[in-house]
Formats: C-alpha cells, sequence, structure tokens
C-alpha cells in the first residue's frame, strides 16, 4: 500500500511537471512571435497615388560578389527626394525577403534623403558683396542657366548600419547597390556621401568608408566610366 508520503511525492512531481511544461509553452509562444515581429519590421511604402513604372534597381549577390541591373515596378513620389528615398528603401527591403542573394535584417534603412545642387558653394550673407556680386553676374549673362548635377546625402538608420553583417564585401556589396541603383534611376546626381543618424561616421559597420565621396558610376559587373556632368 502506498504510503501518504509517497502520494504526496507523486503528486507534488506530477504538478511541478505540468507548471514546467507550461513554462516552456509559453516561453515557445512568446519566441515565435518576436521572430515574427522581427521579420515583419520592413516598413511598408506609403500610398502613392499615379500609376506604376519601370525602374531599374542594381542590386547585389553574396554568392559572387556582383551587382546586376534588375527592372522592378513601383510606384514613386513626384517630388525628387521623396522618389529617391522611396525608391531606395524599396532596393534595401528586397534584401531581407525569402531568396535573397544578399541577406539583410529586415527594417527601416534610409532615414533621410538631401539633395544639393553641385558645386556647393559657401552659404552668402544677404546684402554682402559677395551677394550682390553674384546677382549682378547671373543678371549679366542674359541666359537661363542649365541644370547641373547634384550630390545626395543619404542618412541612413542607425541599427541599420549597426545590424548590417561584418565584412568588407558585405558592406561594400551594399554600398554600390545604393550607389548603382541612383545612377541607374537619377541622372542629375553625380555623388553621394552617407551619414549614420544625421552624423559622420567612419565605416558602415567596421570596413566599408562612409566618409568618402563617391561617384556616381554604374556598378553592374561590366562598370562603366564616370557620368559626365550636364553640360554648363
Amino acid at each position: 500500500m502506498i504510503s501518504r508520503y509517497h502520494r504526496i511525492l507523486f503528486w507534488t512531481l506530477t504538478g511541478a511537471i505540468l507548471l514546467m511544461g507550461f513554462v516552456l509553452l509559453h516561453g515557445c509562444r512568446q519566441a515565435r512571435e518576436k521572430l515574427s515581429r522581427q521579420r515583419d519590421l520592413t516598413p511598408l511604402a506609403a500610398p502613392v497615388a499615379g500609376a506604376s513604372e519601370t525602374v531599374q534597381l542594381e542590386v547585389a549577390n553574396d554568392a559572387d560578389g556582383s551587382i546586376t541591373l534588375v527592372d522592378r515596378e513601383l510606384a514613386l513620389p513626384s517630388e525628387a527626394t521623396a522618389r529617391t528615398r522611396t525608391l531606395l528603401a524599396r532596393m534595401i527591403a528586397e534584401y531581407s525577403y525569402k531568396g535573397s542573394r544578399h541577406v539583410l535584417e529586415s527594417g527601416p534603412a534610409i532615414d533621410d534623403v538631401f539633395l544639393l545642387d553641385l558645386p556647393i558653394r559657401p552659404a552668402v550673407e544677404p546684402g554682402s558683396a559677395a551677394d550682390s556680386n553674384s546677382a549682378q553676374d547671373s543678371s549679366n549673362s542674359g541666359q537661363p542657366q542649365n541644370e547641373g548635377g547634384q550630390l545626395a546625402v543619404i542618412n541612413l538608420n542607425g541599427e541599420f548600419a549597426d545590424h548590417h553583417p561584418s565584412g568588407i564585401e558585405a558592406e561594400t556589396l551594399t554600398i554600390d547597390s545604393i550607389v548603382g541603383t541612383l545612377y541607374a534611376n537619377f541622372p542629375r546626381i553625380e555623388q553621394v556621401r552617407f551619414l549614420v543618424d544625421g552624423q559622420p561616421r567612419e565605416t558602415l559597420n567596421g570596413h566599408a568608408d562612409l566618409l568618402r565621396t563617391y561617384a556616381v558610376i554604374d556598378m553592374t559587373t561590366n562598370k562603366s566610366a564616370p557620368r559626365e556632368g550636364p553640360s554648363q
């Protein structure tokens, strides 16, 4: 006959096993939900009024270190900076998709894009002699000025940079993909600089140089020479 002590021990162990099972199932459910949230971090593009258009992306392949030109159908804003930001965000988002050949974590990557006309001149105070001379030169020319080239300043999200795969090839492929996509879609952009959270940063994640100015050129396997700027 089972003693009272053994019955208490049996039911205590049974209760402990059931409690551990419940805690384990709860932990598994939380982990699964966390992974699902991480997969869905890539921001959805805001709806854009207007028909889709064919754009070209220069996408990276880690297997052979190549950059390939691909076509995509995408609705883009008409305003230049919003258009540039939306296109680059869409390109980087592809790297978080299943089957990507250049795997990056999902999540916001491009916080802002700024387009500055080249050449960049120092600021001139209104009413100064330099301001007067500039106005006089413009009036004396008698002809409208042609649109020149632009410098694109890409402000990367800090978490994107911190969690980017570290390594010279992986980081360089991401930079080349951004530069090449600008080349394929924005003829006026001739140069690119990068910021991270609005500040200069030495590298993307330990290797690719972010302090230099990049010339906007074709980054596909058959690279072209730097593009000539628009005539002045």
